[in-house]
């Protein structure tokens, strides 16, 4: 689940709000071409040389505001140097619902980028979204890691029912973390684990040892529940395969199935386990997500771990150095289940294109550059599975190991809640986890949520 504020029921002209437009995007490259050598420079210059769009106008529309502007923007220019196209970046406080608008008036840009599937489903139902084609859905699953992944997020029905490849998955972020303090794990002898076994393990021991191992909050006002949707979607990709995630997110198969019952109970063992988490099992439900991850820098620590996306660093206590006073580590497989291999729970956004011109589809063939991937790796806040970008262009080290574990996954999955109906993804799964935090068995808080589904149905 992403942290978003949901509107409430108003009509799509009064959410749409105003767009932000800048001008044409005219400016410095951040990076001069040639200068910096963790950069494929030849993939920009074979990409200028192929593309040549002097006089043509190309308008995007994405998600992207304030700072994300500004990167996105710096990324945008290569673009416009390259093909001599004139660009125009534009966003809304409401761009989902701007973007509705907007198609079904006619009027779309030639690209939207947008981080919501379901959205992006239903443009593609309607006939708003221009196929990529079968090369581009052809070099995404050979180009990415876990390829077929990628290919299957960038799916759709278009309005005959027939599947076609749409969307470009273009800046991801990762889910399946776990943060800690390397000096508390250095003081009490703890070592990463490698397996959710030993997860568990580690778990265990820190209460021998008379500590308190997690820290786990679901307090996030209107949205309270929703960290606990991220915890239950990693242990359904690390109990079962891709396909039975995919059916339980589609609803193919009931939200009480068994198999999502105990994905749901395993999680329970990190959160309702006696002795388990700080403050108790009855202050899961109330703590604040954003005030959750404060255990770990307290003296002594009040928890040694944290399981949490990888924006969680923006709550961390100011001047916090990543790699010294917080780390992070990948959320492990089952070693019993060995065929599961390395999923990764993630989110993101897709290109598309909304109005089908040579500039949209140049710039489709753009993001399969290197450069167009390690301009922004350089700068901030943007991870990627591509394997041909070069990992050492990435800013810092903890964003290099974020895209390590992107590029060693053998599957990713989109966060659930945001694949589900909405009143299910941002609605009664919150609400039955909070439920299950309670003291609702799985089997009472699943049962419930199922009922939700199909009273909607």
């Amino acid at each position: 689940m992403k942290v978003s504020l949901l509107a409430g029921a108003a009509t799509l002209a009064m959410l749409a709000g105003p767009m932000l437009a800048g001008p044409s995007l005219a400016q410095d490259l951040l990076f001069a071409p040639g200068e910096d050598s963790r950069f494929n420079w030849q993939s920009y210059e074979d990409f200028a040389a192929a593309n040549s769009l002097d006089g043509q106008t190309l308008t995007i529309f994405g998600p992207w505001r304030g700072e994300d502007q500004t990167l996105a923007e710096n990324l945008i220019a290569y673009f416009t140097e390259a093909t001599g196209a004139t660009v125009r970046y534009s966003s809304s406080e409401n761009y989902e619902q701007q973007i509705v608008i907007d198609t079904e008036a006619g009027s779309p840009p030639d690209v939207a980028i947008l981080p919501q599937p379901g959205l992006i489903a239903d443009l593609a139902a309607k006939g708003r979204l221009t196929p990529l084609g079968d090369e581009t859905r052809d070099w995404i699953g050979a180009n990415y890691a876990a390829g077929d992944s990628w290919v299957k997020l960038g799916t759709y029905e278009g309005p005959d029912g027939t599947e076609a490849f749409y969307a470009f998955p273009y800046k991801i972020d990762v889910k399946s973390l776990v943060w800690y303090v390397p000096d508390n794990f250095d003081e009490m002898g703890y070592e990463v684990p490698e397996t959710m076994e030993d997860l568990k393990a580690l778990t265990e021991q820190i209460v021998e040892d008379g500590g308190t191992p997690w820290c786990i909050g679901l307090g996030s006002g209107g949205a309270t529940g929703w960290p606990a949707t991220d915890w239950v979607e990693d242990m359904m990709l690390r109990t079962q395969p891709a396909d039975v995630y995919d059916q339980w997110t589609s609803g193919e198969i009931p939200f009480n199935d068994p198999r999502v019952v105990a994905a749901i109970e395993d999680f329970g063992w990190f959160a309702k386990t006696e002795g388990f988490v700080a403050g108790g099992a009855q202050a899961v439900g109330t703590t604040d997500f954003r005030e959750s991850p404060n255990g770990l820098f307290a003296s002594p620590p009040m928890c040694y771990l944290h399981h949490q996306a990888s924006f969680i660093p923006s709550f961390f206590p100011e001047g916090t150095e990543m790699g010294l006073d917080a780390d992070f580590f990948y959320l492990p497989p089952y070693e019993s289940q060995p065929d599961l291999g390395k999923p990764v729970l993630g989110a993101g956004t897709l290109a598309m294109i909304t109005r089908d011109t040579p500039a949209a589809r140049a710039f489709i063939e753009f993001l399969k550059t290197p450069i167009a991937h390690e301009v922004w790796m350089a700068q901030t806040g943007f991870l990627t599975p591509f394997k041909e970008a070069n990992p050492e262009a990435y800013g810092d080290d903890t964003l290099k190991a974020m895209g390590e574990i992107l590029t060693d996954a053998t599957t990713f999955r989109f966060d659930g809640s945001d694949l589900m109906p909405g009143a299910i993804g941002a609605g009664a799964f919150w609400t039955g986890m909070v439920n299950f935090v309670g003291g609702a068995s799985g089997e009472e808080a699943a049962t419930q949520i199922e009922n939700s589904w199909q009273a909607i149905k």
